[in-house]
Parts: C-alpha cells; sequence; structure tokens
C-alpha cells in the first residue's frame, strides 16, 4: 500500500446572520370630489392613527454544533468485536522511498504516525495484514464488516475512542483513492486499512485493498 505525504488541516465555517426591518405605512391620498371650502365647512372627525406594521420576527438560525472530537493521544488498542479483532497497536511511519510502512506480521495492527490520532480531527489511519504464512492476520475478516458496526481504540490517555462504520469498499490498487482514504475531512474519522481481493500466485500479492471507514460517534471515559 502506498500513499502520499499528508497535510491536514482544519476549516472553519461562518454563519452568516441576516435581519429584516418593517417599512411605514403609506400616507393616505384625500377622498376624491372633496373641495377645500366643503372641507372647511364640516367638523373635524377626530381619527385613530394607524400604526405602522411591525417588523417581520426572523426566526434565530440554529446553533451549529461542532463536531465531535478529542485531544491528540497514541492509540494502543484496536477492537472491533463483530469480525473477532482485539490487538495491540504498533506505530508505523514513512519508509525512505515514502511509502508507509506496514506491520511485519501477522500481528498486530499498526496506527500511521503520519495521520492524527484516532479521534481527533481528521482521518486516522490503522492497517493490518489479511493473512500471512503463519495464517490468518489480525484483519482477515475485515471485508465482512458491515456499515453500523462499532470499532473500539483505546488511547494512552486511558479514554477510549468510540466508532461507528459508514462504509466497507475493496479497491483495485493502482486505483487507489488515496485522496477519499487520507485526504482532509471535517470530522474525526477511521480507516482500517487490509490487503484483499484476488490473490496473485505470480507476483504473491493481493491485487486490492480493503478500506473501512467510520467516524467518531462518542469519547469514552478515560
Amino acid at each position: 500500500m502506498t500513499r502520499r505525504s499528508l497535510g491536514v488541516c482544519l476549516v472553519a465555517g461562518l454563519v452568516l446572520l441576516t435581519g429584516a426591518c418593517g417599512q411605514a405605512a403609506p400616507t393616505a391620498a384625500p377622498a376624491p370630489g372633496a373641495s377645500a371650502a366643503s372641507s372647511a365647512a364640516r367638523p373635524p372627525v377626530a381619527t385613530a392613527a394607524t400604526p405602522a406594521p411591525a417588523p417581520a420576527l426572523v426566526p434565530a438560525p440554529a446553533a451549529v454544533s461542532s463536531p465531535v472530537v478529542m485531544a491528540s493521544s497514541t492509540p494502543v488498542r484496536v477492537v472491533v468485536a463483530s469480525i473477532g479483532v482485539d490487538s495491540d497497536l504498533m506505530d508505523l511511519g514513512l519508509q525512505d522511498d515514502g511509502t508507509m510502512e506496514v506491520p511485519p506480521g501477522a500481528f498486530p495492527a499498526g496506527w500511521f504516525t503520519g495521520a492524527p490520532t484516532p479521534g481527533e480531527l481528521g482521518p486516522a489511519v490503522i492497517v493490518g495484514h489479511i493473512d500471512w504464512v503463519t495464517g490468518p492476520g489480525v484483519f482477515y475478516e475485515l471485508a465482512s464488516l458491515e456499515v453500523g458496526a462499532e470499532i473500539q481504540v483505546e488511547r494512552s490517555d486511558g479514554s477510549t475512542a468510540v466508532f461507528r462504520t459508514t462504509e466497507v469498499s475493496v479497491y483495485d490498487k493502482d486505483a487507489f483513492p488515496t485522496d477519499l482514504v487520507y485526504g482532509d475531512i471535517d470530522h474525526a474519522g477511521l480507516r482500517l486499512i487490509s490487503c484483499g481481493g484476488t490473490f496473485n500466485r505470480t507476483t504473491g500479492h493481493y491485487e486490492s485493498n480493503v478500506v473501512a471507514f467510520a467516524e467518531l460517534v462518542v469519547e469514552g471515559p478515560p
């Protein structure tokens, strides 16, 4: 799995408030056919003043809720009970050629240190093998993860970031959606990545990647 360098930025939104003001009632014109003399002969008739219409009330805009995010804290464990994942996490950086490191064996999974920590704003990334020469790997069942399934990431500060799976997709390695997986997002997200698809016996590698997308739904107590 390869990827380009990351840049995570925070985008602030502006809320524009607008107001409306009322318009004064127009002055009534004299009745047609009335002369000045006849008007003077008749006693003045008292009339009630017509109040100007009140300004229209504009409902206040609904409060814009901030996305749920957590402070930075190194992840130490990932648990996906629905597919039998319960693994420690190792640190993964970049190799000299700019490609992301991968775990050296079937277990444990690893988290990419060049991305946000799970629970922070942006796409956190956890990688694991589907299998190894020794047998099934930590993410052997990742392709069967269902939308809505819970993913828990325990963190070094004692808190747990709880995510909900929103999508699980398989991509050919030569058409990997780098921006979709690693690009900036406006919430705390998580990507679980493994190999998948057809195993090419000639190259000794799988031809696709499985990517599970998830979003933070609740912060566990520290």
